[in-house]
């Protein structure tokens, strides 16, 4: 079978420009303890925002569509498919694009990011429904991997953690260069950089989207605390210490802009992984969280410095940080091939 790499396919940079974005209902309750109706209004306000600047199309199961049509306002197009959660950025399709004018999609394998719930079949299949309604070519990627768990800069760089992509809880049979040579087939990339690990107590086993992201080309966020206390102290000095050691597929030095974390918050005996480099990159647009910290304008300042050509709009997550992701784990572009 062929991969996206040999046929000529890459996954572009989410500042590229989108034709859509893709995101699903909250469904599960288990997932939002501190209530799913807070969450439903907190994931209708971010497809509203989004709305604003591009096409969202939002994935719910179809008991939930007149409900989900009414939250969300004539903006946002409903589509029902069968969900079992709501966190589309891992178990969506990654779009690539073969700079032709072809679109495709990778559908990666998905079980619970580790076995954190048992009912996820509906969303093992999710990705696969998305591109048969997409009507694009589907490539089954032999690899466990959810989208938050790696970022690309569309230039052939790759950025991950040790911690999820090497965990034995997905791929126990594939050691790290058997899972590069799978990211460099199935994304286009040729330049894979390891992070260690990712913020205290991510239920996701560290996720990437959690502590750094590319902004542009040779230039990463990456979160930090001067709090010497906090766990997150020695991992994010090591990530750090790694970005700059970092060369990227251009073999250009990695630059570096930090964005100081929010205040620690815990919430029934788990830490929220309050993070600004969770956010969605949407055309003309950054989508960035606001947690009520203080460390929010000083966050909101940093973005409008590093995207100064896009409108820089902040909206209250933390009902969605009670779910255990992000305005990025929320939600999956699109390119426009």
């Amino acid at each position: 079978m062929s991969t996206p790499a040999a046929d000529g396919f890459r996954m572009p940079a989410e500042w590229e420009r989108h034709s859509r974005c893709w995101m699903a209902w909250p469904c599960r309750p288990e997932t939002f303890l501190c209530g799913i109706d807070a969450a439903r209004a907190a994931y209708a306000e971010v497809a509203q925002t989004i709305s604003q600047f591009e096409p969202v199309t939002m994935v719910c199961n179809p008991a939930d569509a007149a409900e989900v049509s009414l939250a969300c306002g004539s903006g946002v197009t409903v589509l029902p498919l069968p969900v079992s959660d709501s966190w589309l950025r891992d178990t969506g399709p990654s779009f690539v694009v073969d700079g032709r004018g072809g679109l495709a999609g990778v559908h990666w394998r998905f079980n619970a990011w580790g076995g954190n719930y048992a009912d996820f079949a509906p969303d093992a299949a999710v990705g696969r429904h998305i591109l048969e309604k997409v009507g694009v070519p589907r490539y089954e990627a032999p690899l466990v991997l959810e989208g938050g768990s790696f970022h690309v800069d569309g230039e052939g760089t790759l950025l991950t953690t040790e911690e999820c992509l090497l965990n034995p809880n997905r791929n126990p049979n594939l050691d790290r260069r058997q899972i590069e040579e799978l990211l460099r087939a199935y994304l286009g990339v040729r330049e894979v950089i390891w992070l260690g690990r990712g913020y205290e107590q991510d239920e996701t086993d560290g996720h990437v989207d959690e502590i750094a992201c590319f902004a542009r080309p040779g230039v990463v966020i990456a979160l930090t605390t001067e709090d010497t206390g906090d766990p997150n102290y020695r991992i994010f000095q090591d990530n750090l210490d790694r970005l700059k050691a970092a060369r990227d597929a251009a073999g250009r030095e990695v630059e570096v802009v930090t964005v100081r974390q929010p205040a620690r918050r815990d919430e029934q005996g788990r830490r929220l992984t309050l993070s600004y480099t969770n956010f969605y990159m949407a055309n003309g647009a950054i989508i960035m969280p606001a947690f009520e910290d203080a460390a929010d304008d000083e966050a909101f300042r940093v973005f409008r410095r590093v995207f100064p050509d896009r409108e820089v709009i902040q909206i209250p997550a933390i009902d969605i940080l009670r779910g255990g992701g992000g305005i990025h784990c929320i939600t999956q572009q699109q390119p426009e091939p």
